[in-house]
């Protein structure tokens, strides 16, 4: 049997499914099976990876039922002692399964082994750093405060942890993977491994443009892991609040700068404000948020995003200039 099993739901992927799944062929750590859900696709996604050849490659096909279902499923049909998950459109770097098992197999207490996570846009050029936190052992509260796995393409799970905590919340469209890692943090050590190993994809039709039903998936995450953690937690709730809306506000100036966007960016922004007014003391933060709420409320959006272009130009410039000087 394969020591680590991998899961891949992928819906519509055409576009980056060969990327991804290469990535995971391409580890230095090779005792492992590769399961990819196809989660009722109808573009060329099914064709794409019948191309790719590899015996540790299975593809099962379903109606379409969202990410948490398609995890679940794969986990169903998974052999391994380890479970890892990858978004149809996300990568990793070689060492990502070789590195997370060794610090599993050298702590045994831990249950869950995370890398930090960089960014990358839709053609797959180099974004930004990620958060790169390092949190061990037990991080129940400050998972909780900020989801610092930033990714479901992230962490590699003992299976036996997985199984007791019961896998994805089905019932969630959005955040599912922030509930299970709560869940996991609850009983179990996690270990942190400090190395971009997940490029992040960001892509205007990813799930995670869609902004509105995030805030909702949030919003239940946070009540559901209320009511169920001690009095000696809820006096966390603002701060919580803040942090995810202000990971929000981001999320909704990210991509195409649209009006209905830009609005929402808006109140995410208030709303961030509001549980937590030292925020606004991250004044070079402060203005580039709101240009972009501006450029998104105001102009068109063909001409908002020419002027962010242009700027984006004339930043990339004058760091090139200074770094030569």
């Amino acid at each position: 049997m394969p020591q680590i099993s991998v899961i891949i739901p992928a819906y519509n992927a055409s576009k980056t499914i060969k990327e991804t799944v290469e990535s995971v062929l391409n580890q230095t750590f090779s005792d492992f099976e590769l399961i990819v859900i196809n989660d009722g696709s109808t573009d060329s996604t099914s064709e794409i990876i019948s191309t790719i050849k590899d015996e540790r490659l299975k593809v099962f096909s379903y109606p379409n039922t969202g990410v948490a279902a398609s995890r679940n499923r794969g986990v169903s049909q998974a052999l391994g002692e380890y479970i890892s998950f990858l978004d149809a459109d996300d990568l990793w770097t070689p060492d990502k399964l070789e590195t997370q098992l060794k610090a599993l197999q050298e702590n045994p207490p831990a249950a869950v082994a995370y890398s930090w996570t960089d960014w990358i846009d839709e053609f797959g050029q180099f974004l930004r750093p990620g958060g790169h936190f390092t949190e061990n052992g037990d991080v129940y509260v400050k998972l909780l405060l900020k989801d610092f796995i930033e990714s479901g393409s992230n962490p590699l799970i003992r299976r036996q942890a997985l199984t007791e905590v019961g896998g994805f919340d089905e019932s969630l469209a959005f955040a599912e993977d922030w509930d299970l890692w709560l869940r996991l943090a609850a009983q179990y050590s996690f270990v942190a491994i400090p190395s971009p190993q997940i490029l992040y994809r960001i892509s205007p039709n990813s799930a995670s443009f869609n902004v509105w039903k995030m805030e909702l998936g949030s919003l239940r995450v946070i009540d559901k892991a209320l009511a169920e953690a001690p009095a000696s937690i809820q006096h966390l709730k603002r701060e919580i609040l803040a942090n995810r809306y202000k990971y929000l506000t981001l999320k909704a100036t990210e991509g195409n700068l649209e009006r209905r966007r830009g609005l929402v960016a808006a109140r995410f922004l208030l709303q961030a404000i509001r549980n937590d007014l030292a925020w606004l003391q991250r004044t070079q933060l402060m203005l580039i948020i709101l240009f972009k709420i501006a450029m998104a409320t105001l102009l068109p959006t063909q001409q908002a995003h020419a002027v962010r272009t242009s700027v984006k130009k004339i930043l990339r410039r004058d760091r090139n200039i200074q770094s030569q000087n």
